[in-house]
Formats: structure tokens, sequence, C-alpha cells
């Protein structure tokens, strides 16, 4: 492939009239500081724990402690793979600081059809950087904050974990070491399938808090887990803080701030908080074979999520069975009631009641347009992987426990029972109503969703009786589908089934190919993720 020849845009936008009393980006800084990063952390754990629902209402809350000096009117908006740039932009030109971001990408090696998904990652082809020219040309802040965002989307994430550059450009997050230090507010999660996270909280026992946008501009919160699929390096998954910024050749002017200059990045090799331990393990690796890699903690080698949450953790990490399977309940509870929101913003929008498209899309994981904006494959393939990591943890702390491992610890004297006796209880508390094609309200238990989990519909074009995975007939009388759709809808259930998110492969399947098992069309059955019949037949 023919690399493209870096062209870096400097941003020097002049301060519109109607944002001047707003503030400009001033650069007084010529580098982050330690005490800017820290500041930076705790503004994102502020936002996080904040409760805001949606990108532009996170900035507008009390939570920001900036949202004064915004100009009238301004509107910001991010999807996942933008959130994080307009957290650090917008932090950046708060504070002073000079800020630069990748803004196109290359297929690193070979042409790829969609860069998000590369094989080999990708190189940097285009750079904008916070430059102001002169003492006359004062740089817009809102503006260029805007400007940023918008510039960016999660192919920027992609890259060769253990290169610096590529294409002529340096990237601009580096692998982070898993350890408190480095694993904090403002981390990156990137995951290769497609979806990017930052982190707003660690908590003592190693569990980690992230915030997430989405294309409807929702915002919300999860524990990392086996959602976020580990992968190769080349994708350069994982978890990734920004590299260090330095403005060097810049002239102080006598306002204070600084004129000209270039942006660097300092070598990740420098960087304290650098490290290949998510891909290559905690042991040498030698042959760098990811998939072989060993996570040991004080010479006991342990799953990857495991490692994580140990290394994390304050103090020696012990756990307690019905504290752990109650926690991811509650971090359930809350996932569901995030998709009523996401559901019913296809229903406020009629998507319903459109026609079915003759094909599903190129790839129903990655596309653009009205799918993109009201269908869930993503966010259901993840509910989906964390009911299946709920069943599938809850089950090793029990075989675990039956062993006397020391690293789990339960002071009651029938395990089994006090699972089962929990589980109801967080099950039966855990309520969410979404709304029928005729405006009532149906409400389900964390218990119903968990039985009807495999036939919840990522279809928007779907009834929402049906993205609910409705199946009884007196809660179907009012979905409207007609028979196509629910041919549609019976023909889709392999990909209901499948939790892994193809997002290199084409999907754009019709009716007829799906009932005939097409090539990529998902599987056969879904995995056994039934908590409360496993508890009650152990």
């Amino acid at each position: 492939m023919k690399r493209k020849l870096i062209a870096s845009t400097i941003l020097a936008l002049l301060a519109a009239p109607q944002f001047a009393a707003a503030g400009t980006w001033n650069i007084t800084k010529t580098a982050w500081s330690d005490a800017d990063e820290r500041n930076y952390s705790a503004f994102v754990k502020t936002l996080g724990e904040s409760g805001c629902n949606s990108v532009n209402r996170c900035l507008q809350s009390p939570a920001n402690p900036y949202r004064g000096t915004d100009p009238k009117g301004a509107n910001f908006w991010a999807d996942c793979g933008r959130f994080p740039v307009l957290l650090r932009a917008y932090f950046a030109s708060k504070n002073g600081l000079p800020f630069s971001i990748a803004s196109g990408v290359a297929a690193y090696g070979e042409s790829s059809r969609a860069l998000q998904y590369s094989p080999k990652g990708n190189i940097v082809t285009s750079r904008k950087s916070i430059i102001q020219k002169s003492e006359s040309q004062p740089i817009d802040g809102y503006a260029a904050v805007t400007l940023l965002t918008r510039s960016v989307f999660s192919a920027m994430y992609r890259y060769n974990a253990e290169l610096d550059q590529a294409g002529g450009s340096f990237y601009d997050l580096y692998p982070a070491k898993i350890d408190r230090a480095s694993i904090r507010p403002g981390t990156v999660i990137y995951d290769a399938n497609g979806h990017v996270a930052v982190v707003y909280k660690v908590e003592n026992d190693g569990r980690i808090r992230f915030f997430d946008s989405h294309p409807d501009q929702s915002v919300t919160r999860s524990v990392f887990g086996e959602k976020f699929a580990r992968s190769n390096p080349y994708s350069g998954a994982g978890f990734k803080n920004f590299r260090p910024l330095t403005l060097t050749g810049a002239t102080k002017a006598a306002n204070g701030n600084y004129i000209g200059g270039k942006i660097t990045a300092t070598p990740m090799s420098q960087i304290p908080g650098y490290s290949l331990e998510y891909f290559f393990g905690s042991v040498p690796n030698p042959n760098k074979a990811w998939k072989q890699a060993k996570f040991v903690v004080n010479g006991q080698t342990l799953p990857f999520y495991d490692f994580v949450r140990t290394r994390l953790a304050v103090g020696d990490l012990k756990y307690d069975p019905v504290n752990e399977m109650l926690n991811s309940m509650d971090t359930l509870c809350n996932d569901l009631k995030e998709r009523v929101t996401a559901v019913d913003a296809a229903v406020s929008n009629g998507i319903h009641r459109k026609s079915q498209p003759y094909s599903l899309p190129e790839n129903i994981y990655g596309t653009t347009g009205e799918w993109e904006d009201f269908s869930s494959p993503s966010r259901d393939a993840r509910l989906k992987a964390s009911f299946l990591e709920l069943f599938t943890e809850t089950k090793r702390f029990i075989d675990l426990h039956r062993q006397g491992s020391p690293r789990v610890v339960y002071n009651g004297s029938n395990l089994i029972a006090d699972l089962r006796e929990n589980y109801e209880r967080a099950g039966a508390a855990c309520m969410i109503h979404y709304r029928r094609s005729d405006g009532s309200q149906v409400g389900l238990s964390f218990h119903h969703v968990s039985a009807r989990l495999w036939n919840l519909s990522f279809d928007p074009y779907h009834c929402p009786e049906r993205r609910w995975g409705a199946t009884d007939a007196r809660e179907l009388a009012t979905c409207g589908d007609d028979g196509n759709k629910q041919a549609w809808y019976a023909a889709e259930q392999r990909l209901r089934n499948q939790i892994e998110r193809t997002y290199d492969a084409k999907m754009n399947f019709s009716l007829d190919q799906l009932k005939a098992r097409a090539p990529g069309s998902g599987v056969d059955a879904a995995p056994n993720s039934d908590l409360r019949r496993f508890l009650y037949e152990n």
C-alpha cells in the first residue's frame, strides 16, 4: 500500500464574536504536568460518578466545574470513539494545555475494507494540533474542541501496541501497565471489536468502573470484564493512556500565551506506565505468543480478568461469592435500564413501524445511518457476555470454595443456599419497564430478562415486544409486525445466539440466506447462561 505523506493540521481558530465572552483556548503551558494529569483524573471521576446520562448533560451538569465558561447554547456531541477525545480536549482547553490528535489513519501494511477492524492496525496519515499562530489570532476553545472531537473515530485507537508511530506521526495513546498508578480515571479501554470506554473509578477490590457514549448520545456505565475481549497486539486493544505532550519551539508572548511551535510526544519507552503485559503477560514471553501469555501474581497463575482485579485491588484480594454475584447483578440491572432507553429511542422515532429492509447492513455491528443509531447488536452482545460471565464466575467461585481455596472467603454454612436466596431477592428487586407498541407498559424483572435473554431482538425494525424477547401471545398482542418481520425475527435467532462480534465479516444477508444458515450468519445454539437453574440443580 502506498502510504500518504503526513499532513499536520494546525488549528489557529479565530474567536468568533458570539463565543468571545466564553473564553479562548490560551496555551499557557508547554507540557502536561503530573498535577495536570491528576486534575484530569479528578475531572473524569467527578463526571463519571455524577450519573449524567447523555454527552451534553455530562458537560452541562454541576459535576463539570468549567461549565460556566462555555458559550451560551454550546452543544457537545460524541459517540464512543470520540468521547475520550472530547473529555481530554475539553479539559486541555480549560487549563491552557497543548493538545494534538490523529485525525486520519490508513490500514497498516495492506488495504482494509473497514479501518475500524484492520487486521494489522493502522498508521497515522494526518494530525490536528492546537497551535496559536499569533497574539492577534486567539483560538476559539469551543470551536476547536468541537472540530477535534468530530475529526476522530474508533479506528484511531487501533494500532500495533509495540510501535511508537507509523506513517509519519506518533500514536496518541500508549498501552498502560496494569496497576493502580496507571489504570486510573481517564484511562481509555479499547475493545478491538470496535468499542471505546473511559475509566472513571477503580474500586478498592480492583473493580474497574467505566462510562461510554453511544451514537444516540446516551452515556452508560458498567464494569470491566469479559465483554472486553483480549486480542492481539496488532489491534492495540486494552488499557491506554494519552501520551505526554510537549510544545517545543514556541515563543512566550507578553500576555503569557505561547505562540507557534510544534507538539511532540514522549517516546513510549520513556513513559513509566508503559507496558505490553496486557498482550504478552506478566512473565517473560520471548516468542511473544499473546495467546500463551501467562498472568502471575505472587507465584500463582491467574485467568486474565482475575489477574486485573488482583493487580488493582488494595491489599490481598479475597472473593466473597455472594457479594461478587450481587455486584455483578447490580451492574447488569443498570445495563438493562440503559437498554430500555436505547429501545425507546427506536420506538419514539417510529423505526419499528417502517418496512423491513431487503437485507441486513453489510455488517450489523459496524455501519452507519438508521441501523447504527437504533439497532443494538453490539450492546446486546456485551449484555449477553456479562450474563454469561455472571454464570461462569459464580460457578467458578463455588468450585474454588469446594476446593478450599484461600482466595475465597465465605462464613456461612451453605453457600449454594445463600447464593440462591440472594439471587432470588436481587433478581426480583431489579425491575425494568418497557413501552409496548400501543404505549402500554410491561414490567420485567431481572429473572424475566435472564430467561428470555437470547430472544432479545437487536433489529430496530421489530416491534418493542420482540426487542424485549416476548414469546407469550398476550404480551405480543400489541405487536404490529407483519409476517415478513416475523420471519426475519425467527431467521435472526442464530445471530442472537452469537456473542462474538465479527466486525470484519460481510453480513448483508437476505432473509433466504439467513434461513439457509449462510456462513457467518450466527451459531445454532446459545451458550448456557441460566444461573438460576444451576443454583437449584446443585
